[in-house]
């Protein structure tokens, strides 16, 4: 549900301390303007990260079945651009802890009641990626399994490299940068591993008025001012009007400075490939994705040696869409599969 806005959307500066560089850290604290308010069961709390910044993370417990065996491993979802923990909270969440699984929606830095750091960018992929793996140490005791959503599938994806390259150092207490190890990763309408630029120039190409629209409301925001224009980007034409403004208003508050320097990012992909027993991916798509071709899809799925799956009927907002369940349950079977592969 949305609230109203309040006297507390107030900036807050924030002193933390990078101990790695011995400087302060100035952060500035910034309230959504419609703030997301959580459902039953549902937490809202804050990670410090080792700079004194931190991010949000809302959580919801999985369900005790004594039928369901050994315990599950915790799921950690990432968000996109224009997005933040919210996006997991109305639908996601609780499907997945209905089946015993605990789940935690981070907000980046930058995004959503997460602190804002200094610069024009919260972060590049690899300090996300740094961020995420500072959670995980300190949270869990079981492998999580890591799911992102369009360019959080991208920090992902650096995640799983660094983590293959940190553990293939034998001696670890030389690498300064080590990932803890995952169940599994969930890619869903993930930006591919090339970054943008090639979606982008397949659109030019082959459908010039998508590209214009893609172009118009993404790169100039127009998503937030343009009802239809968020509808067509992010869901399906079923949707209702009045979820499309719900959650277009949580969007157009939920970044306070862009994820990455889109310049800057490009110029650090491809990430680099890892071999096929490293970690078990889920590669997920929707047929209905205006941001996300079938091309990207595949490139993804070609990266890890999978074969991509592609839900029928579902835009690139998959976990917030009408038919938010095809994907759910998708990615259920396939975490099923990998329990009765431990076992």
């Amino acid at each position: 549900m949305l609230t109203t806005q309040s006297p507390y959307h107030q900036p807050v500066l924030s002193l933390g301390f990078d101990f790695r560089h011995k400087k302060p850290l100035v952060a500035m604290k910034t309230k959504m303007q419609v703030p997301y308010v959580l459902d039953k069961g549902q937490t809202r709390y804050f990670h410090q990260l080792p700079s004194g910044l931190k991010m949000e993370v809302i959580s919801q417990k999985g369900h005790q079945n004594d039928t369901f065996g050994k315990p599950r491993p915790p799921l950690v979802f990432v968000h996109g651009s224009f997005h933040a923990a919210w996006c997991w909270a109305p639908h996601w969440l609780p499907f997945f802890s209905e089946f015993g699984y605990d789940c935690y929606a981070l907000s980046l830095l930058g995004q959503g009641e997460s602190d804002v750091p200094q610069g024009p960018a919260a972060g590049t992929l690899q300090t996300h990626a740094s961020n995420i793996a500072d959670f995980i140490l300190k949270e869990f005791r079981l492998p999580p399994v890591l799911i992102g959503h369009s360019f959080g599938g991208l920090i992902v994806q650096n995640y799983i490299s660094d983590m293959a390259l940190s553990h293939e150092i034998h001696n670890q207490s030389k690498c300064d940068n080590i990932h803890p190890a995952l169940t599994g990763a969930v890619l869903v309408c993930s930006v591919p591993p090339s970054g943008n630029s090639g979606l982008v120039w397949r659109y030019l190409l082959s459908k010039p008025v998508a590209a214009f629209k893609v172009t118009l409301s993404l790169a100039a925001k127009a998503f937030a001012t343009s009802l239809p224009l968020c509808k067509e980007t992010f869901f399906s034409p079923g949707i209702e009007d009045d979820l499309v403004k719900r959650y277009q208003e949580l969007m157009k508050g939920s970044s306070k400075v862009p994820l990455f320097d889109l310049r800057k990012l490009n110029a650090t992909l491809p990430s680099p490939p890892v071999s096929g027993d490293v970690l078990e991916v889920l590669v997920l798509g929707a047929s209905d994705d205006f941001i996300v071709d079938a091309e990207g899809l595949n490139e993804t799925a070609r990266h890890y040696g999978v074969r991509p799956v592609c839900v029928e009927g579902v835009a690139h907002d998959m976990m917030l869409d009408v038919s938010w369940k095809k994907g759910a349950r998708v990615i259920l079977s396939w975490l099923n599969s990998l329990n009765r592969v431990e076992c």
